[in-house]
């Protein structure tokens, strides 16, 4: 079923063996270079627990003290900041859609080194695995470029998906039940696999490298072809006691609204995702729309009716939106995906809608849009595998 692959070499522990070391070590992920004074204030370690967590780390080379190549050298007795030496590890990241795979090798700060996509022609089981580790070999071939090896993989997939097990439970675009991911492609690959669901992926990245760095509490919010949504909660990226944490595509806003595949009715995806689009756009217009981009150019050739499917997706997106923000109270609420091409049709529905559901100071949330190719949720899969090795994947 899958490539003969060469031999991969034996698994090195996780470095940061410690609480104190892990915080340390994603502390300065998303904010080195930082003196120990400095990761003392952000951490809350005393100066003592700061070199504990500090001195093994730097032993084993993940972490360097002084300044970088060229920086300016300070007056006095400066104190050399610490910082993550990126090239030290790589981490190959895959995001699995019903329409490809994409694949990345990042470094140890989850920069995307190389990418490769692969188109599929079937979704089950059988047809995507053995691309997947044909991907990985590739990418480990373009490890030895490098110098370094791959300590991790990372996979994203949309659905329910049990990080703890490794077990894709389910997974509508693919079709896929049950499905034990990390078992089988440690197996084939000899690599230490995580498997997650893609929201929550992206939001760990987001987390530690984009628009969440510095904040305790955030949503991201994705549309396109589901919608999905990843919380942080008091600095934990959270899946909930069951592993559906965040499912705002399944919150049913209209009991009398159309049928979603999760078998209930009036469902947030079920009016506002991609293939629910289409098909308002077709009853409104009799025309044999098929994509997202045929849709949206008629309702920017300003079809009344597809407008309003536009208008009411963005309502409901924004009641969704407002349940977040009324239970969790975030920082900031990120939106996006695939389907903010057509978020200036969405926008003005969003916000009228959050307005009105937003409870009292909920309503202070900072809402931005965040462009991210589908390069971006392959590097969310690479820092998920960056996560489990440094040892901060409890959540």
């Amino acid at each position: 079923m899958f490539p003969a692959m060469r031999s991969t070499p034996p698994r090195e522990a996780a470095p940061a063996t410690t609480p104190a070391a892990s915080l340390v070590f994603t502390t300065l992920l998303s904010h080195g270079p930082l003196t120990r004074a400095e990761i003392g204030r952000r951490t809350m370690l005393s100066a003592a627990a700061v070199t504990k967590a500090v001195r093994p780390l730097m032993e084993v080379g993940y972490l360097v003290e002084g300044a970088d190549d060229g920086a300016r050298p300070a007056l006095g007795r400066p104190a050399n900041p610490v910082r993550v030496d990126a090239g030290r590890a790589l981490f190959i990241g895959i995001k699995v859609t019903g329409d490809e795979i994409i694949a990345v090798l990042a470094d140890l700060c989850c920069r995307i080194r190389v990418a490769r996509h692969v188109r599929l022609t079937a979704r089950g089981p059988q047809a995507v695995l053995p691309r997947i580790t044909a991907l990985v070999q590739e990418l480990l071939t373009e490890a030895d470029g490098f110098g370094v090896r791959v300590r991790g993989l990372g996979i994203a997939v949309s659905g329910d998906v049990d990080r703890t097990r490794g077990v894709v439970r389910y997974s509508p675009f693919l079709e896929w039940r049950d499905i034990a991911l990390a078992e089988i492609v440690e197996t084939a690959t000899g690599l230490p696999v995580t498997v997650d669901n893609d929201v929550r992926a992206l939001t760990v990245a987001e987390q530690w490298f984009g628009a969440g760095v510095g904040l305790s509490h955030f949503a991201l919010v994705t549309v396109g072809a589901g919608i999905g949504c990843g919380l942080v909660v008091h600095g934990r990226v959270v899946s909930g006691a069951h592993g559906v944490a965040g499912e705002i595509g399944h919150l049913s806003i209209d009991p009398l609204g159309p049928p979603c595949h999760c078998g209930n009715n009036g469902c947030v995806e079920a009016i506002a995702a991609d293939p629910a689009i289409l098909r308002e756009v077709r009853k409104a217009t009799g025309k044999p729309v098929h994509t997202a981009a045929e849709a949206l150019a008629l309702a920017h050739e300003g079809d009344p009716g597809v407008r309003d499917v536009y208008a009411r997706a963005g309502e409901a997106i924004g009641r969704a939106i407002g349940s977040v923000v009324n239970v969790l109270g975030p920082e900031r609420v990120i939106i996006s995906g695939e389907g903010l091409a057509a978020y200036d049709l969405f926008a003005e529905g969003i916000r009228d809608a959050l307005a009105a559901s937003a409870f009292g100071a909920a309503a202070q949330c900072d809402v931005m849009t965040r462009p991210l190719p589908f390069e971006e949720w392959a590097r969310g899969a690479a820092a998920t595998a960056i996560q489990s090795f440094i040892g901060s994947d409890t959540y």
